[in-house]
């Protein structure tokens, strides 16, 4: 290593000095021609106006000394060259490829200051400010996949280690049928966790790298939520939840239906799972003459401004101690969900009285009505 340090060291200088003969090259050969043409148009005239002869020892002479003086203005004009090079575009260049280095080692944290605009290329600032927000989207993206590994770990850890307790009290000998049967349903409900997980990380996924495309078909929206909340007929009855409903007739949207449903029994399933017994849970669906609007009301423990303002996002549960069911990502994939379909979703809660989520989608034109 630092042989090979030592070689390309050795070869930047060679570089740097073969680029400097090329700035000479070029600037001898711009002031010889520059100064040959005045010479000899400044000696033309003078030899003409004061009626001079010219001999040809004079003119080897005058001819030396140009010769001297053109190497003597492009040594200095490369001199100077190098030093405006220096200062204007090598200095602010090294410090976007050092910065570049770094961020190429993991340093997402590395940001760089802006060049002074005077005697600099202005430009270098517009490549320094892309740089800057290249480097904050992807610092950005690494918190996200820290926090992503973090969180499926901590959801898989806790299903993983029941179904590992319970298998092994299931290997126990002459273990009572009833145990045997709640330790399966137990090893069962487990991995049906796991499963949902990871299904719904794939959903996910798919959603938010547009691997799923919305098929947009027309069909009565209060339809669809009464087949979604009639599926939770079992639930409410269980937990002796009261249903009220309000949801107009002939409500035709264009959208997906299949995703559509994956809202519509999240926002549902939330609703219950946080409502008590006794509580009460309503949708309504009404229609404006551009926009259905569907509202999912409960009267559940509700949640503080600050917990609403991050439901939305993956993994999040505002119940810090994960006592409740859940994952986190059903929330998060009934916002990709609308964004992708081009509605519109929001929620307002209060603790202790319930929350109201909301969802605007965009009716079919009223001439395909029928």
């Amino acid at each position: 290593m630092p042989e090979t340090k030592h070689t390309i060291k050795q070869d930047g200088i060679v570089s740097q000095l073969f680029t400097i003969l090329q700035h000479y090259v070029i600037f001898f050969v711009m002031v010889a021609f520059v100064t040959t043409c005045c010479m000899m148009l400044f000696v033309s005239t003078l030899a003409a106006t004061l009626d001079i002869t010219l001999t040809s020892e004079s003119i080897n002479k005058a001819a030396k000394l140009t010769f001297a003086n053109v190497l003597l203005l492009s040594f200095v004009y490369t001199v100077i060259d190098s030093v405006r090079r220096k200062l204007t575009v090598d200095r602010p260049v090294k410090h976007i490829t050092d910065a570049a280095e770094r961020f190429m080692q993991g340093d997402f944290s590395v940001r760089i200051q802006p060049v002074k605009p005077f005697g600099t290329e202005a430009r270098f600032n517009e490549i320094i400010d892309c740089f800057n927000k290249m480097a904050e989207e992807l610092s950005g993206v690494e918190t996200l996949r820290t926090d992503f590994i973090a969180n499926v770990s901590h959801e898989m850890k806790t299903p993983l280690a029941v179904m590992q307790n319970y298998g092994t009290l299931l290997q126990t000998p002459n273990l009572p049928d009833e145990q045997r049967v709640e330790y399966a349903k137990s090893v069962t409900d487990g991995s049906r966790k796991l499963a949902d997980l990871m299904t719904n990380i794939l959903k996910l996924n798919r959603l938010e790298n547009q691997r799923i495309y919305p098929k947009a078909v027309e069909f009565d929206l209060g339809e669809q939520l009464c087949e979604c909340l009639l599926a939770y007929e079992n639930v409410w009855e269980k937990s002796e939840i009261e249903i009220h409903t309000d949801i107009a007739e002939d409500v035709l949207v264009q959208s997906d239906p299949e995703l559509l449903s994956l809202v519509w029994n999240n926002l549902f399933s939330n609703a219950f799972k946080f409502t008590g017994a006794g509580g009460r849970v309503t949708v309504s669906l009404s229609a404006g003459e551009y926009y259905a609007v569907v509202k999912v009301i409960d009267t559940g423990c509700g949640m503080s401004p600050e917990v609403g303002a991050h439901i939305f996002e993956k993994f999040y549960q505002g119940d810090t101690s994960r006592a409740t069911a859940g994952n986190g990502l059903g929330l998060a994939l009934v916002k990709r969900i609308i964004d992708i379909i081009g509605g519109e979703i929001s929620v307002t809660s209060e603790v202790g009285v319930g929350s109201t989520f909301t969802v605007q989608l965009r009716i079919a034109p009223r001439r395909e009505h029928r």
